[in-house]
Order: C-alpha cells, then structure tokens, then sequence
C-alpha cells in the first residue's frame, strides 16, 4: 500500500531513502526530503508490503500529464522485481490520469514495468491491477 509522506513518518523515510547511494550523506538526505515538503508538485510515498511493515519509497514529480518518478528505493530483502511492479501499478492507479516517466535514473525500470504490461500506461484501464 502507497502512503503519501508525512512528518509522523520522517524517521522511516529518511532509513528507506537512506538506503540508496544518493542519499548517504546526510546533508544530502535531509535536501531531498526538504525538497518533496517545498512544492504540491512533488509527493514522496512510503509503501508498505504484505506484512504492512513499511519496505520502500517512491520519489514522484508532477509535469503536467506526467508524473515524474524521480526515486525507488526497496529495502534489501524486498528488492525484487515483483515488488517493484507492485509499488508502480499502485502508483498508476493512484494517479490513473497521468502517464508515469522516468528520470535517467528511473526511465529503464518504468520501460520494463511498461512493457512487463505489455502496454503504454496511458493504455491501461484505471482499474487494471496490472497481473
């Protein structure tokens, strides 16, 4: 489940982010959770797995009729393939009227999600659970 970030969470999501090479400074750290709080444009999500332990993060950007996936970031035992197409399809559903993109960074990851879909996901009905 997809939980939009906030401040009652910032322990867990400075430990999730944290996690990722780009964020182990911690200057760095603190900027980029700063930088989601500082615009209605930008939302970080927690995602909770089955065991509703909370086990990754997703860094969006709004732009237009685009939502910009800035970051993912899983815990190590929670870093697979399934996981992530599961915080993705979330995502889309929660933003059906966007298209998802991707950053350098994130673009490959978005492709295979899409083409795991065999679809764009300006494509795919809103309530499509992506399985």
């Amino acid at each position: 489940m997809l939980l939009k970030y906030r401040s009652d969470y910032q322990k867990i999501a400075m430990g999730l982010l944290s996690l990722s090479p780009n964020f182990k400074d911690w200057d760095r750290l603190q900027r980029e959770l700063a930088w989601y709080q500082g615009g209605d444009d930008r939302t970080l999500y927690l995602w909770k797995d089955e065991n509703d332990d909370f086990a990754g993060a997703l860094g969006t950007e709004d732009q237009g009729n685009f939502l910009v996936v800035r970051l993912i970031t899983l815990m190590p035992d929670k870093q697979m393939t399934e996981n992530t197409w599961q915080m993705l399809d979330q995502l889309a559903t929660a933003v059906s009227d966007k298209r998802l993109m991707g950053t350098l960074t994130t673009a490959k990851i978005i492709a295979k999600w899409e083409y795991h879909h065999g679809q764009s996901h300006d494509e795919r009905p809103a309530t499509d659970s992506g399985q």
